[in-house]
């Protein structure tokens, strides 16, 4: 009886278990609101004003989440002695009292973000004190100055990872992380850091990873922890960044130095581990070729390094800066959006591991493809948005493309690309030269084009034409606003399309898909967006195209719902911005019933009047766009799903017979004119015949 009794009172207070997601894995409620998941407890957002103390005591996680604490009093913890992570995130916490954490030994994390602990920062220090154990410490968002900071970390030599994201940091020396000597992760982000002393890390041997975005550093001379994996220092000010001319080896992986406002290429380590490196988004370029000089000795820059009483100064080169830094391990560089207007020789040659390269929105007006640049490595190659109208191939090269599975051309000024180009491009799947002025080449293929195979008595460079003709590892192929002209029946023989984009180029297919018969059994998406599409083009045989699930026919001039004949697998289809009058019959929809799953019809001019008995489709979760298309009432325009079920109310005056309707206009108009005049000459008879005779000298008879 006393079991049951003890057992009904556990209950009473853990409540029943409930079983969630099918996973077997059982949540318990307490009165509270909290949720318990084995011994985690889970209490956020539930307007606590204090730490409840009815949990369960073996609990390991609390979290406290969005609750109006105030102040963490002492000893509000004590009923949770075992307790390994305790998240208290923005609770409006100002103070922690002094023995708050006395009897959490075995707390490991503890999270403190979005508070307002810089009010009371020396209470809550010492608070901290007492945590001889904690390995995670989140502090971020409580407007605190480095002082505080510091005063907070004193101690903490157990500390593996500090978040001091979005404080009021402004400059950080030797003091502030003093006696970290176990730190692996420090997040500095979103600070006011403009300066950072000589020697301020020095002490973090463990640090791997250091997060600096988000800051107001002007620039980093001298750079030498080499002991770090990962360092971020996106989103500042910086101008230069330079490494420390030492030989030792550098632990650095990933070096993010995007969104800054870099002139010239970073001087990176002499010896490094480097993979990645972001560079988007700066001011940089090469310069040499704007200097006719002869002696590069002259292109120098010197920087001075004043630390005390002691100045170091460097020396560097401004036009290569990159020769003396090792990028042989380098496998992603992202170089975009900045002012590069050329590759120098030999660059890419240093990066023999190099397989992602992004170089879109810069000023490349040519490319110039050599022996091992780009590596053999490359996979991914981004040259959209430059000034490219040349693509050179070094004499006798081959397999320059080998690794290469994308490959973007888009935005440029290219009229082809070189014969040999894509020969050895064997793993090529994705293309992109959409906004391109090219041309596919004819076949047969004239005699002064040359063929795609290499033939070293053909011109190498010649950009007449591009072909894409038995390529056949291609997938996807964006021609989007290239100003192709009618395509030949056989422009992609023998390429598996899966892909394929034509938009903007108005008459490409002149009404009909023959000339993509080629690739219709492999074909998926089709995008014929603004190619000029009339009401002739309005039955589209789809017959072999077994397996297209995405048809995009938008901006083009379809007056009715297109008869698409044979397309099984259809799911997307696009008709926007065409000049639909009226939605589909029940017959049209019948057609491609079975597969659609989206269809678009917003943009179009229908009219309200032309809807009656059609203002719902049979299937009205199959119109992505139900809820935007509208019709055209007189001068109004309706949203059709607000349409009443018969037909509007300014319809009635559309079903009269037109002749009838002016014969009822015009005829009180012709009665009245006849009224008026008839009233008129009765009123000015007489006068009106005095006048006549007089003029005519008719005589009177008396």
């Amino acid at each position: 009886m006393e079991l049951l009794s003890l057992w009904l009172c556990l209950g009473f207070h853990f409540s029943t278990l409930q079983w969630r997601n099918g996973s077997g894995a059982a949540t318990a409620v307490s009165p509270g609101g909290c949720q318990l998941m084995g011994v985690t407890v889970d209490c956020q957002g539930q307007n606590f004003v204090s730490v409840p103390t009815s949990l369960p005591p073996h609990s390991r996680v609390l979290i406290l989440d969005a609750n109006p604490l105030g102040t963490l009093w002492n000893h509000s913890l004590q009923p949770y002695p075992l307790l390994e992570s305790l998240s208290l995130r923005s609770c409006q916490l100002v103070c922690i009292g002094y023995h708050a954490f006395q009897e959490q030994g075995h707390l490991r994390s503890l999270a403190l973000a979005d508070n307002s602990l810089s009010e009371n920062y020396k209470e809550t220090a010492a608070a901290l004190h007492t945590l001889q154990g904690l390995q995670k410490l989140d502090l971020s968002g409580n407007s605190l100055t480095e002082d505080m900071a510091a005063l907070m970390l004193q101690n903490l030599s157990s500390l593996e990872a500090v978040s001091l994201a979005r404080n009021t940091l402004m400059r950080l020396d030797e003091s502030v992380f003093e006696g970290l000597e176990n730190l692996r992760e420090l997040d500095l982000q979103r600070n006011y850091i403009f300066e950072i002393e000589g020697g301020a890390f020095d002490s973090l041997m463990e640090l791997r990873h250091l997060n600096l975005a988000y800051n107001n550093l002007p620039c980093i001379v001298d750079f030498g922890l080499s002991q770090l994996h990962v360092l971020n220092v996106s989103y500042n000010s910086l101008e230069w960044f330079l490494a420390s001319r030492q030989e030792t080896t550098f632990e650095l992986e990933t070096l993010d130095l995007s969104h800054n406002q870099l002139l010239f290429f970073p001087l990176l380590p002499q010896c490094s581990k480097l993979h990645s490196l972001l560079l988007q988004d700066n001011n940089m370029g090469f310069y040499k070729d704007l200097y006719n000089t002869s002696s590069p000795q002259e292109m120098v820059a010197q920087f001075l390094l004043v630390d005390g009483n002691v100045t170091n100064v460097t020396t560097v080169n401004l036009w290569e800066e990159f020769a003396s830094s090792d990028l042989s391990a380098l496998r992603f560089l992202d170089m975009s959006q900045n002012q590069f207007q050329y590759l120098p020789d030999g660059f890419l040659k240093k990066m023999p591991s190099l397989a992602h390269l992004n170089l879109n929105r810069n000023c490349l007006a040519s490319l110039h493809f050599r022996e091992r640049e780009p590596a053999g490595a490359l996979a991914e190659l981004d040259l959209s948005h430059n000034m490219l109208s040349e693509l050179r191939l070094a004499p006798g090269l081959a397999r320059c493309l080998g690794s290469l599975r994308l490959l973007n051309l888009s935005d440029n000024q290219l009229l082809g690309v070189p014969a040999r180009l894509f020969a050895d491009a064997n793993n090529l799947t994705t293309i992109d030269l959409s906004h391109n002025q090219i041309s596919l080449c004819p076949w047969p293929l004239p005699v002064q084009v040359p063929l795609p195979l290499p033939v070293p008595s053909m011109p190498a460079n010649a950009p007449s034409c591009v072909d894409f003709r038995n390529m056949v590892s291609l997938k996807r192929l964006s021609l989007e606003g290239c100003g192709l002209r009618v395509f030949q029946d056989c422009a992609f023989q023998g390429t598996p399309l899966t892909h394929l984009d034509l938009s903007g180029n108005w008459g490409v297919l002149n009404g009909s898909m023959a000339p993509l018969r080629a690739v219709a059994p492999t074909l998926q998406a089709l995008s014929l967006r603004n190619v000029g599409l009339s009401p002739a083009s309005e039955k589209l045989d789809l017959s072999g195209f077994e397996h297209l699930r995405e048809l995009d026919l938008s901006g083009n001039c379809l007056t009715s719902f297109p008869r698409l004949q044979g397309s099984p697998a259809l799911r997307t289809l696009d008709l926007r911005r065409n000049r639909l009058t009226a939605l589909p019959t029940r017959a049209e929809w019948a057609q491609v019933a079975g597969s659609l799953r989206a269809v678009y019809l917003s943009q179009n001019p229908y009219d309200c009047c032309g809807l009656d008995g059609r203002v719902a489709p049979p299937r009205l979760d199959t119109v992505a766009d139900w809820a935007v298309v509208t019709c055209n009432l007189s001068s109004k325009v309706l949203r059709v799903a607000e349409l009443p079920a018969g037909a509007p109310q300014g319809c009635k005056w559309e079903r009269v017979d037109m002749g009838l309707l002016y014969l009822v206009l015009i005829l009180p108009s012709c009665l009245t004119l006849l009224v008026a005049c008839t009233v008129i000459f009765l009123t000015f008879k007489k006068p009106l015949l005095q006048v006549i005779k007089s003029r005519c000298h008719w005589s009177t008879i008396y």
